[in-house]
This record gives structure tokens, C-alpha cells and sequence, in this order.
């Protein structure tokens, strides 16, 4: 049997690895909804203009957050579009069909993002500026990131909150 003080290590080692795991996971889930949570509202602000505009504007928009561009990742570009016309459609009809259809676009959009080595969550917490100040305190920005860009609107880790509380930029709710 292992001493107290052993015993009280390894239940802190064990304790610190799930909270880790669960940090993760809730960094990788969260980005992502904020993703479809912005994706919603800015496809809501176009829905009455005509669908290649209104996909137009948004795509432009979050290539421009992500820092991102358009013709230095035009399969990036591809499935966005994608993703944003099923978005255009399912502000305009919130129908069974177009929610299947934004289900499969984001697929597309994670596998095309997968193939460069990223994800929608990594993109969001490492590039968006709409980003929650929390995610870089469970995963940090890596410092070789390609095309990293200052991100003054990504709020710092204010004294006296948790870190899962540091939300995103004013402009961005």
C-alpha cells in the first residue's frame, strides 16, 4: 500500500489528467458552438438578400476573422461557402432537410480543416477574433502558427474569475 503522501500524489496526478481531458473537450465543444452560434447570427443579419450575396458577405467575414485568405486556401474558401449557403438556407426555412444539410457541411468544413492539420475549435480559439479569452488557457496559441496575427479584441484572464468565465470580445455577443 502506498504512503499517504504517495497516495495523495497520485490522486492528484490522476485528478489534474481528467480535469485536463475534461478542459479540453469542453474548449473543442464550446469553440464549435460559438462558431454555429456566430455562423446563425450573421446569416440571420443577410437572409433577405439574395442567397450568392448574402453567402458572399459571410464567407468574406469569417475568412477575414480567421485571418485567412480566401485565395491562399481556396478549398478552405470551397467549404465555407458550403457551409454558409446551408446556413443561408436554414435561417430562411429552419426545416429537418436544412439542419441535416449544415450537419453535413460542418462535417465537410472539419475534414477539409483536418487535412491542414487544424479543426473549426482550433481555428476559432487560435485565429477568430471573436474568440473566449478561456480557450488560450487550456490549449495556448501556438507560437508558429501560420498567418498568426495580433488579436486585441480576445479578452486577457480578468484577476479574480475562473478561466472558463474570460468570455469573448464585447462585439462579438
Amino acid at each position: 500500500m502506498p504512503h499517504f503522501v504517495e497516495a495523495l500524489q497520485q490522486e492528484a496526478a490522476e485528478a489534474i489528467a481528467q480535469m485536463q481531458e475534461a478542459a479540453l473537450r469542453a474548449r473543442h465543444a464550446h469553440a464549435r458552438a460559438e462558431l454555429m452560434r456566430h455562423m446563425l447570427t450573421t446569416a440571420r443579419k443577410v437572409k433577405d438578400k439574395p442567397k450568392a450575396e448574402a453567402v458572399e458577405t459571410v464567407v468574406r467575414e469569417w475568412m477575414d476573422a480567421w485571418n485567412l485568405g480566401r485565395s491562399d486556401w481556396p478549398h478552405i474558401a470551397r467549404e465555407m461557402e458550403n457551409f454558409t449557403e446551408a446556413f443561408h438556407d436554414y435561417v430562411n426555412d429552419p426545416s429537418d432537410a436544412h439542419d441535416t444539410r449544415l450537419r453535413e457541411t460542418c462535417a465537410a468544413l472539419d475534414k477539409v480543416l483536418e487535412q491542414e492539420g487544424t479543426s473549426i475549435s482550433d481555428q476559432m480559439a487560435f485565429r477568430s477574433q471573436c474568440a473566449h479569452g478561456w480557450w488560450e488557457q487550456v490549449k495556448p496559441v501556438p507560437a508558429d502558427l501560420p498567418g498568426r496575427k495580433p488579436r486585441p479584441s480576445v479578452p486577457a484572464l480578468e484577476s479574480g474569475k475562473a478561466f472558463w468565465e474570460a468570455g469573448c470580445a464585447e462585439f462579438c455577443r
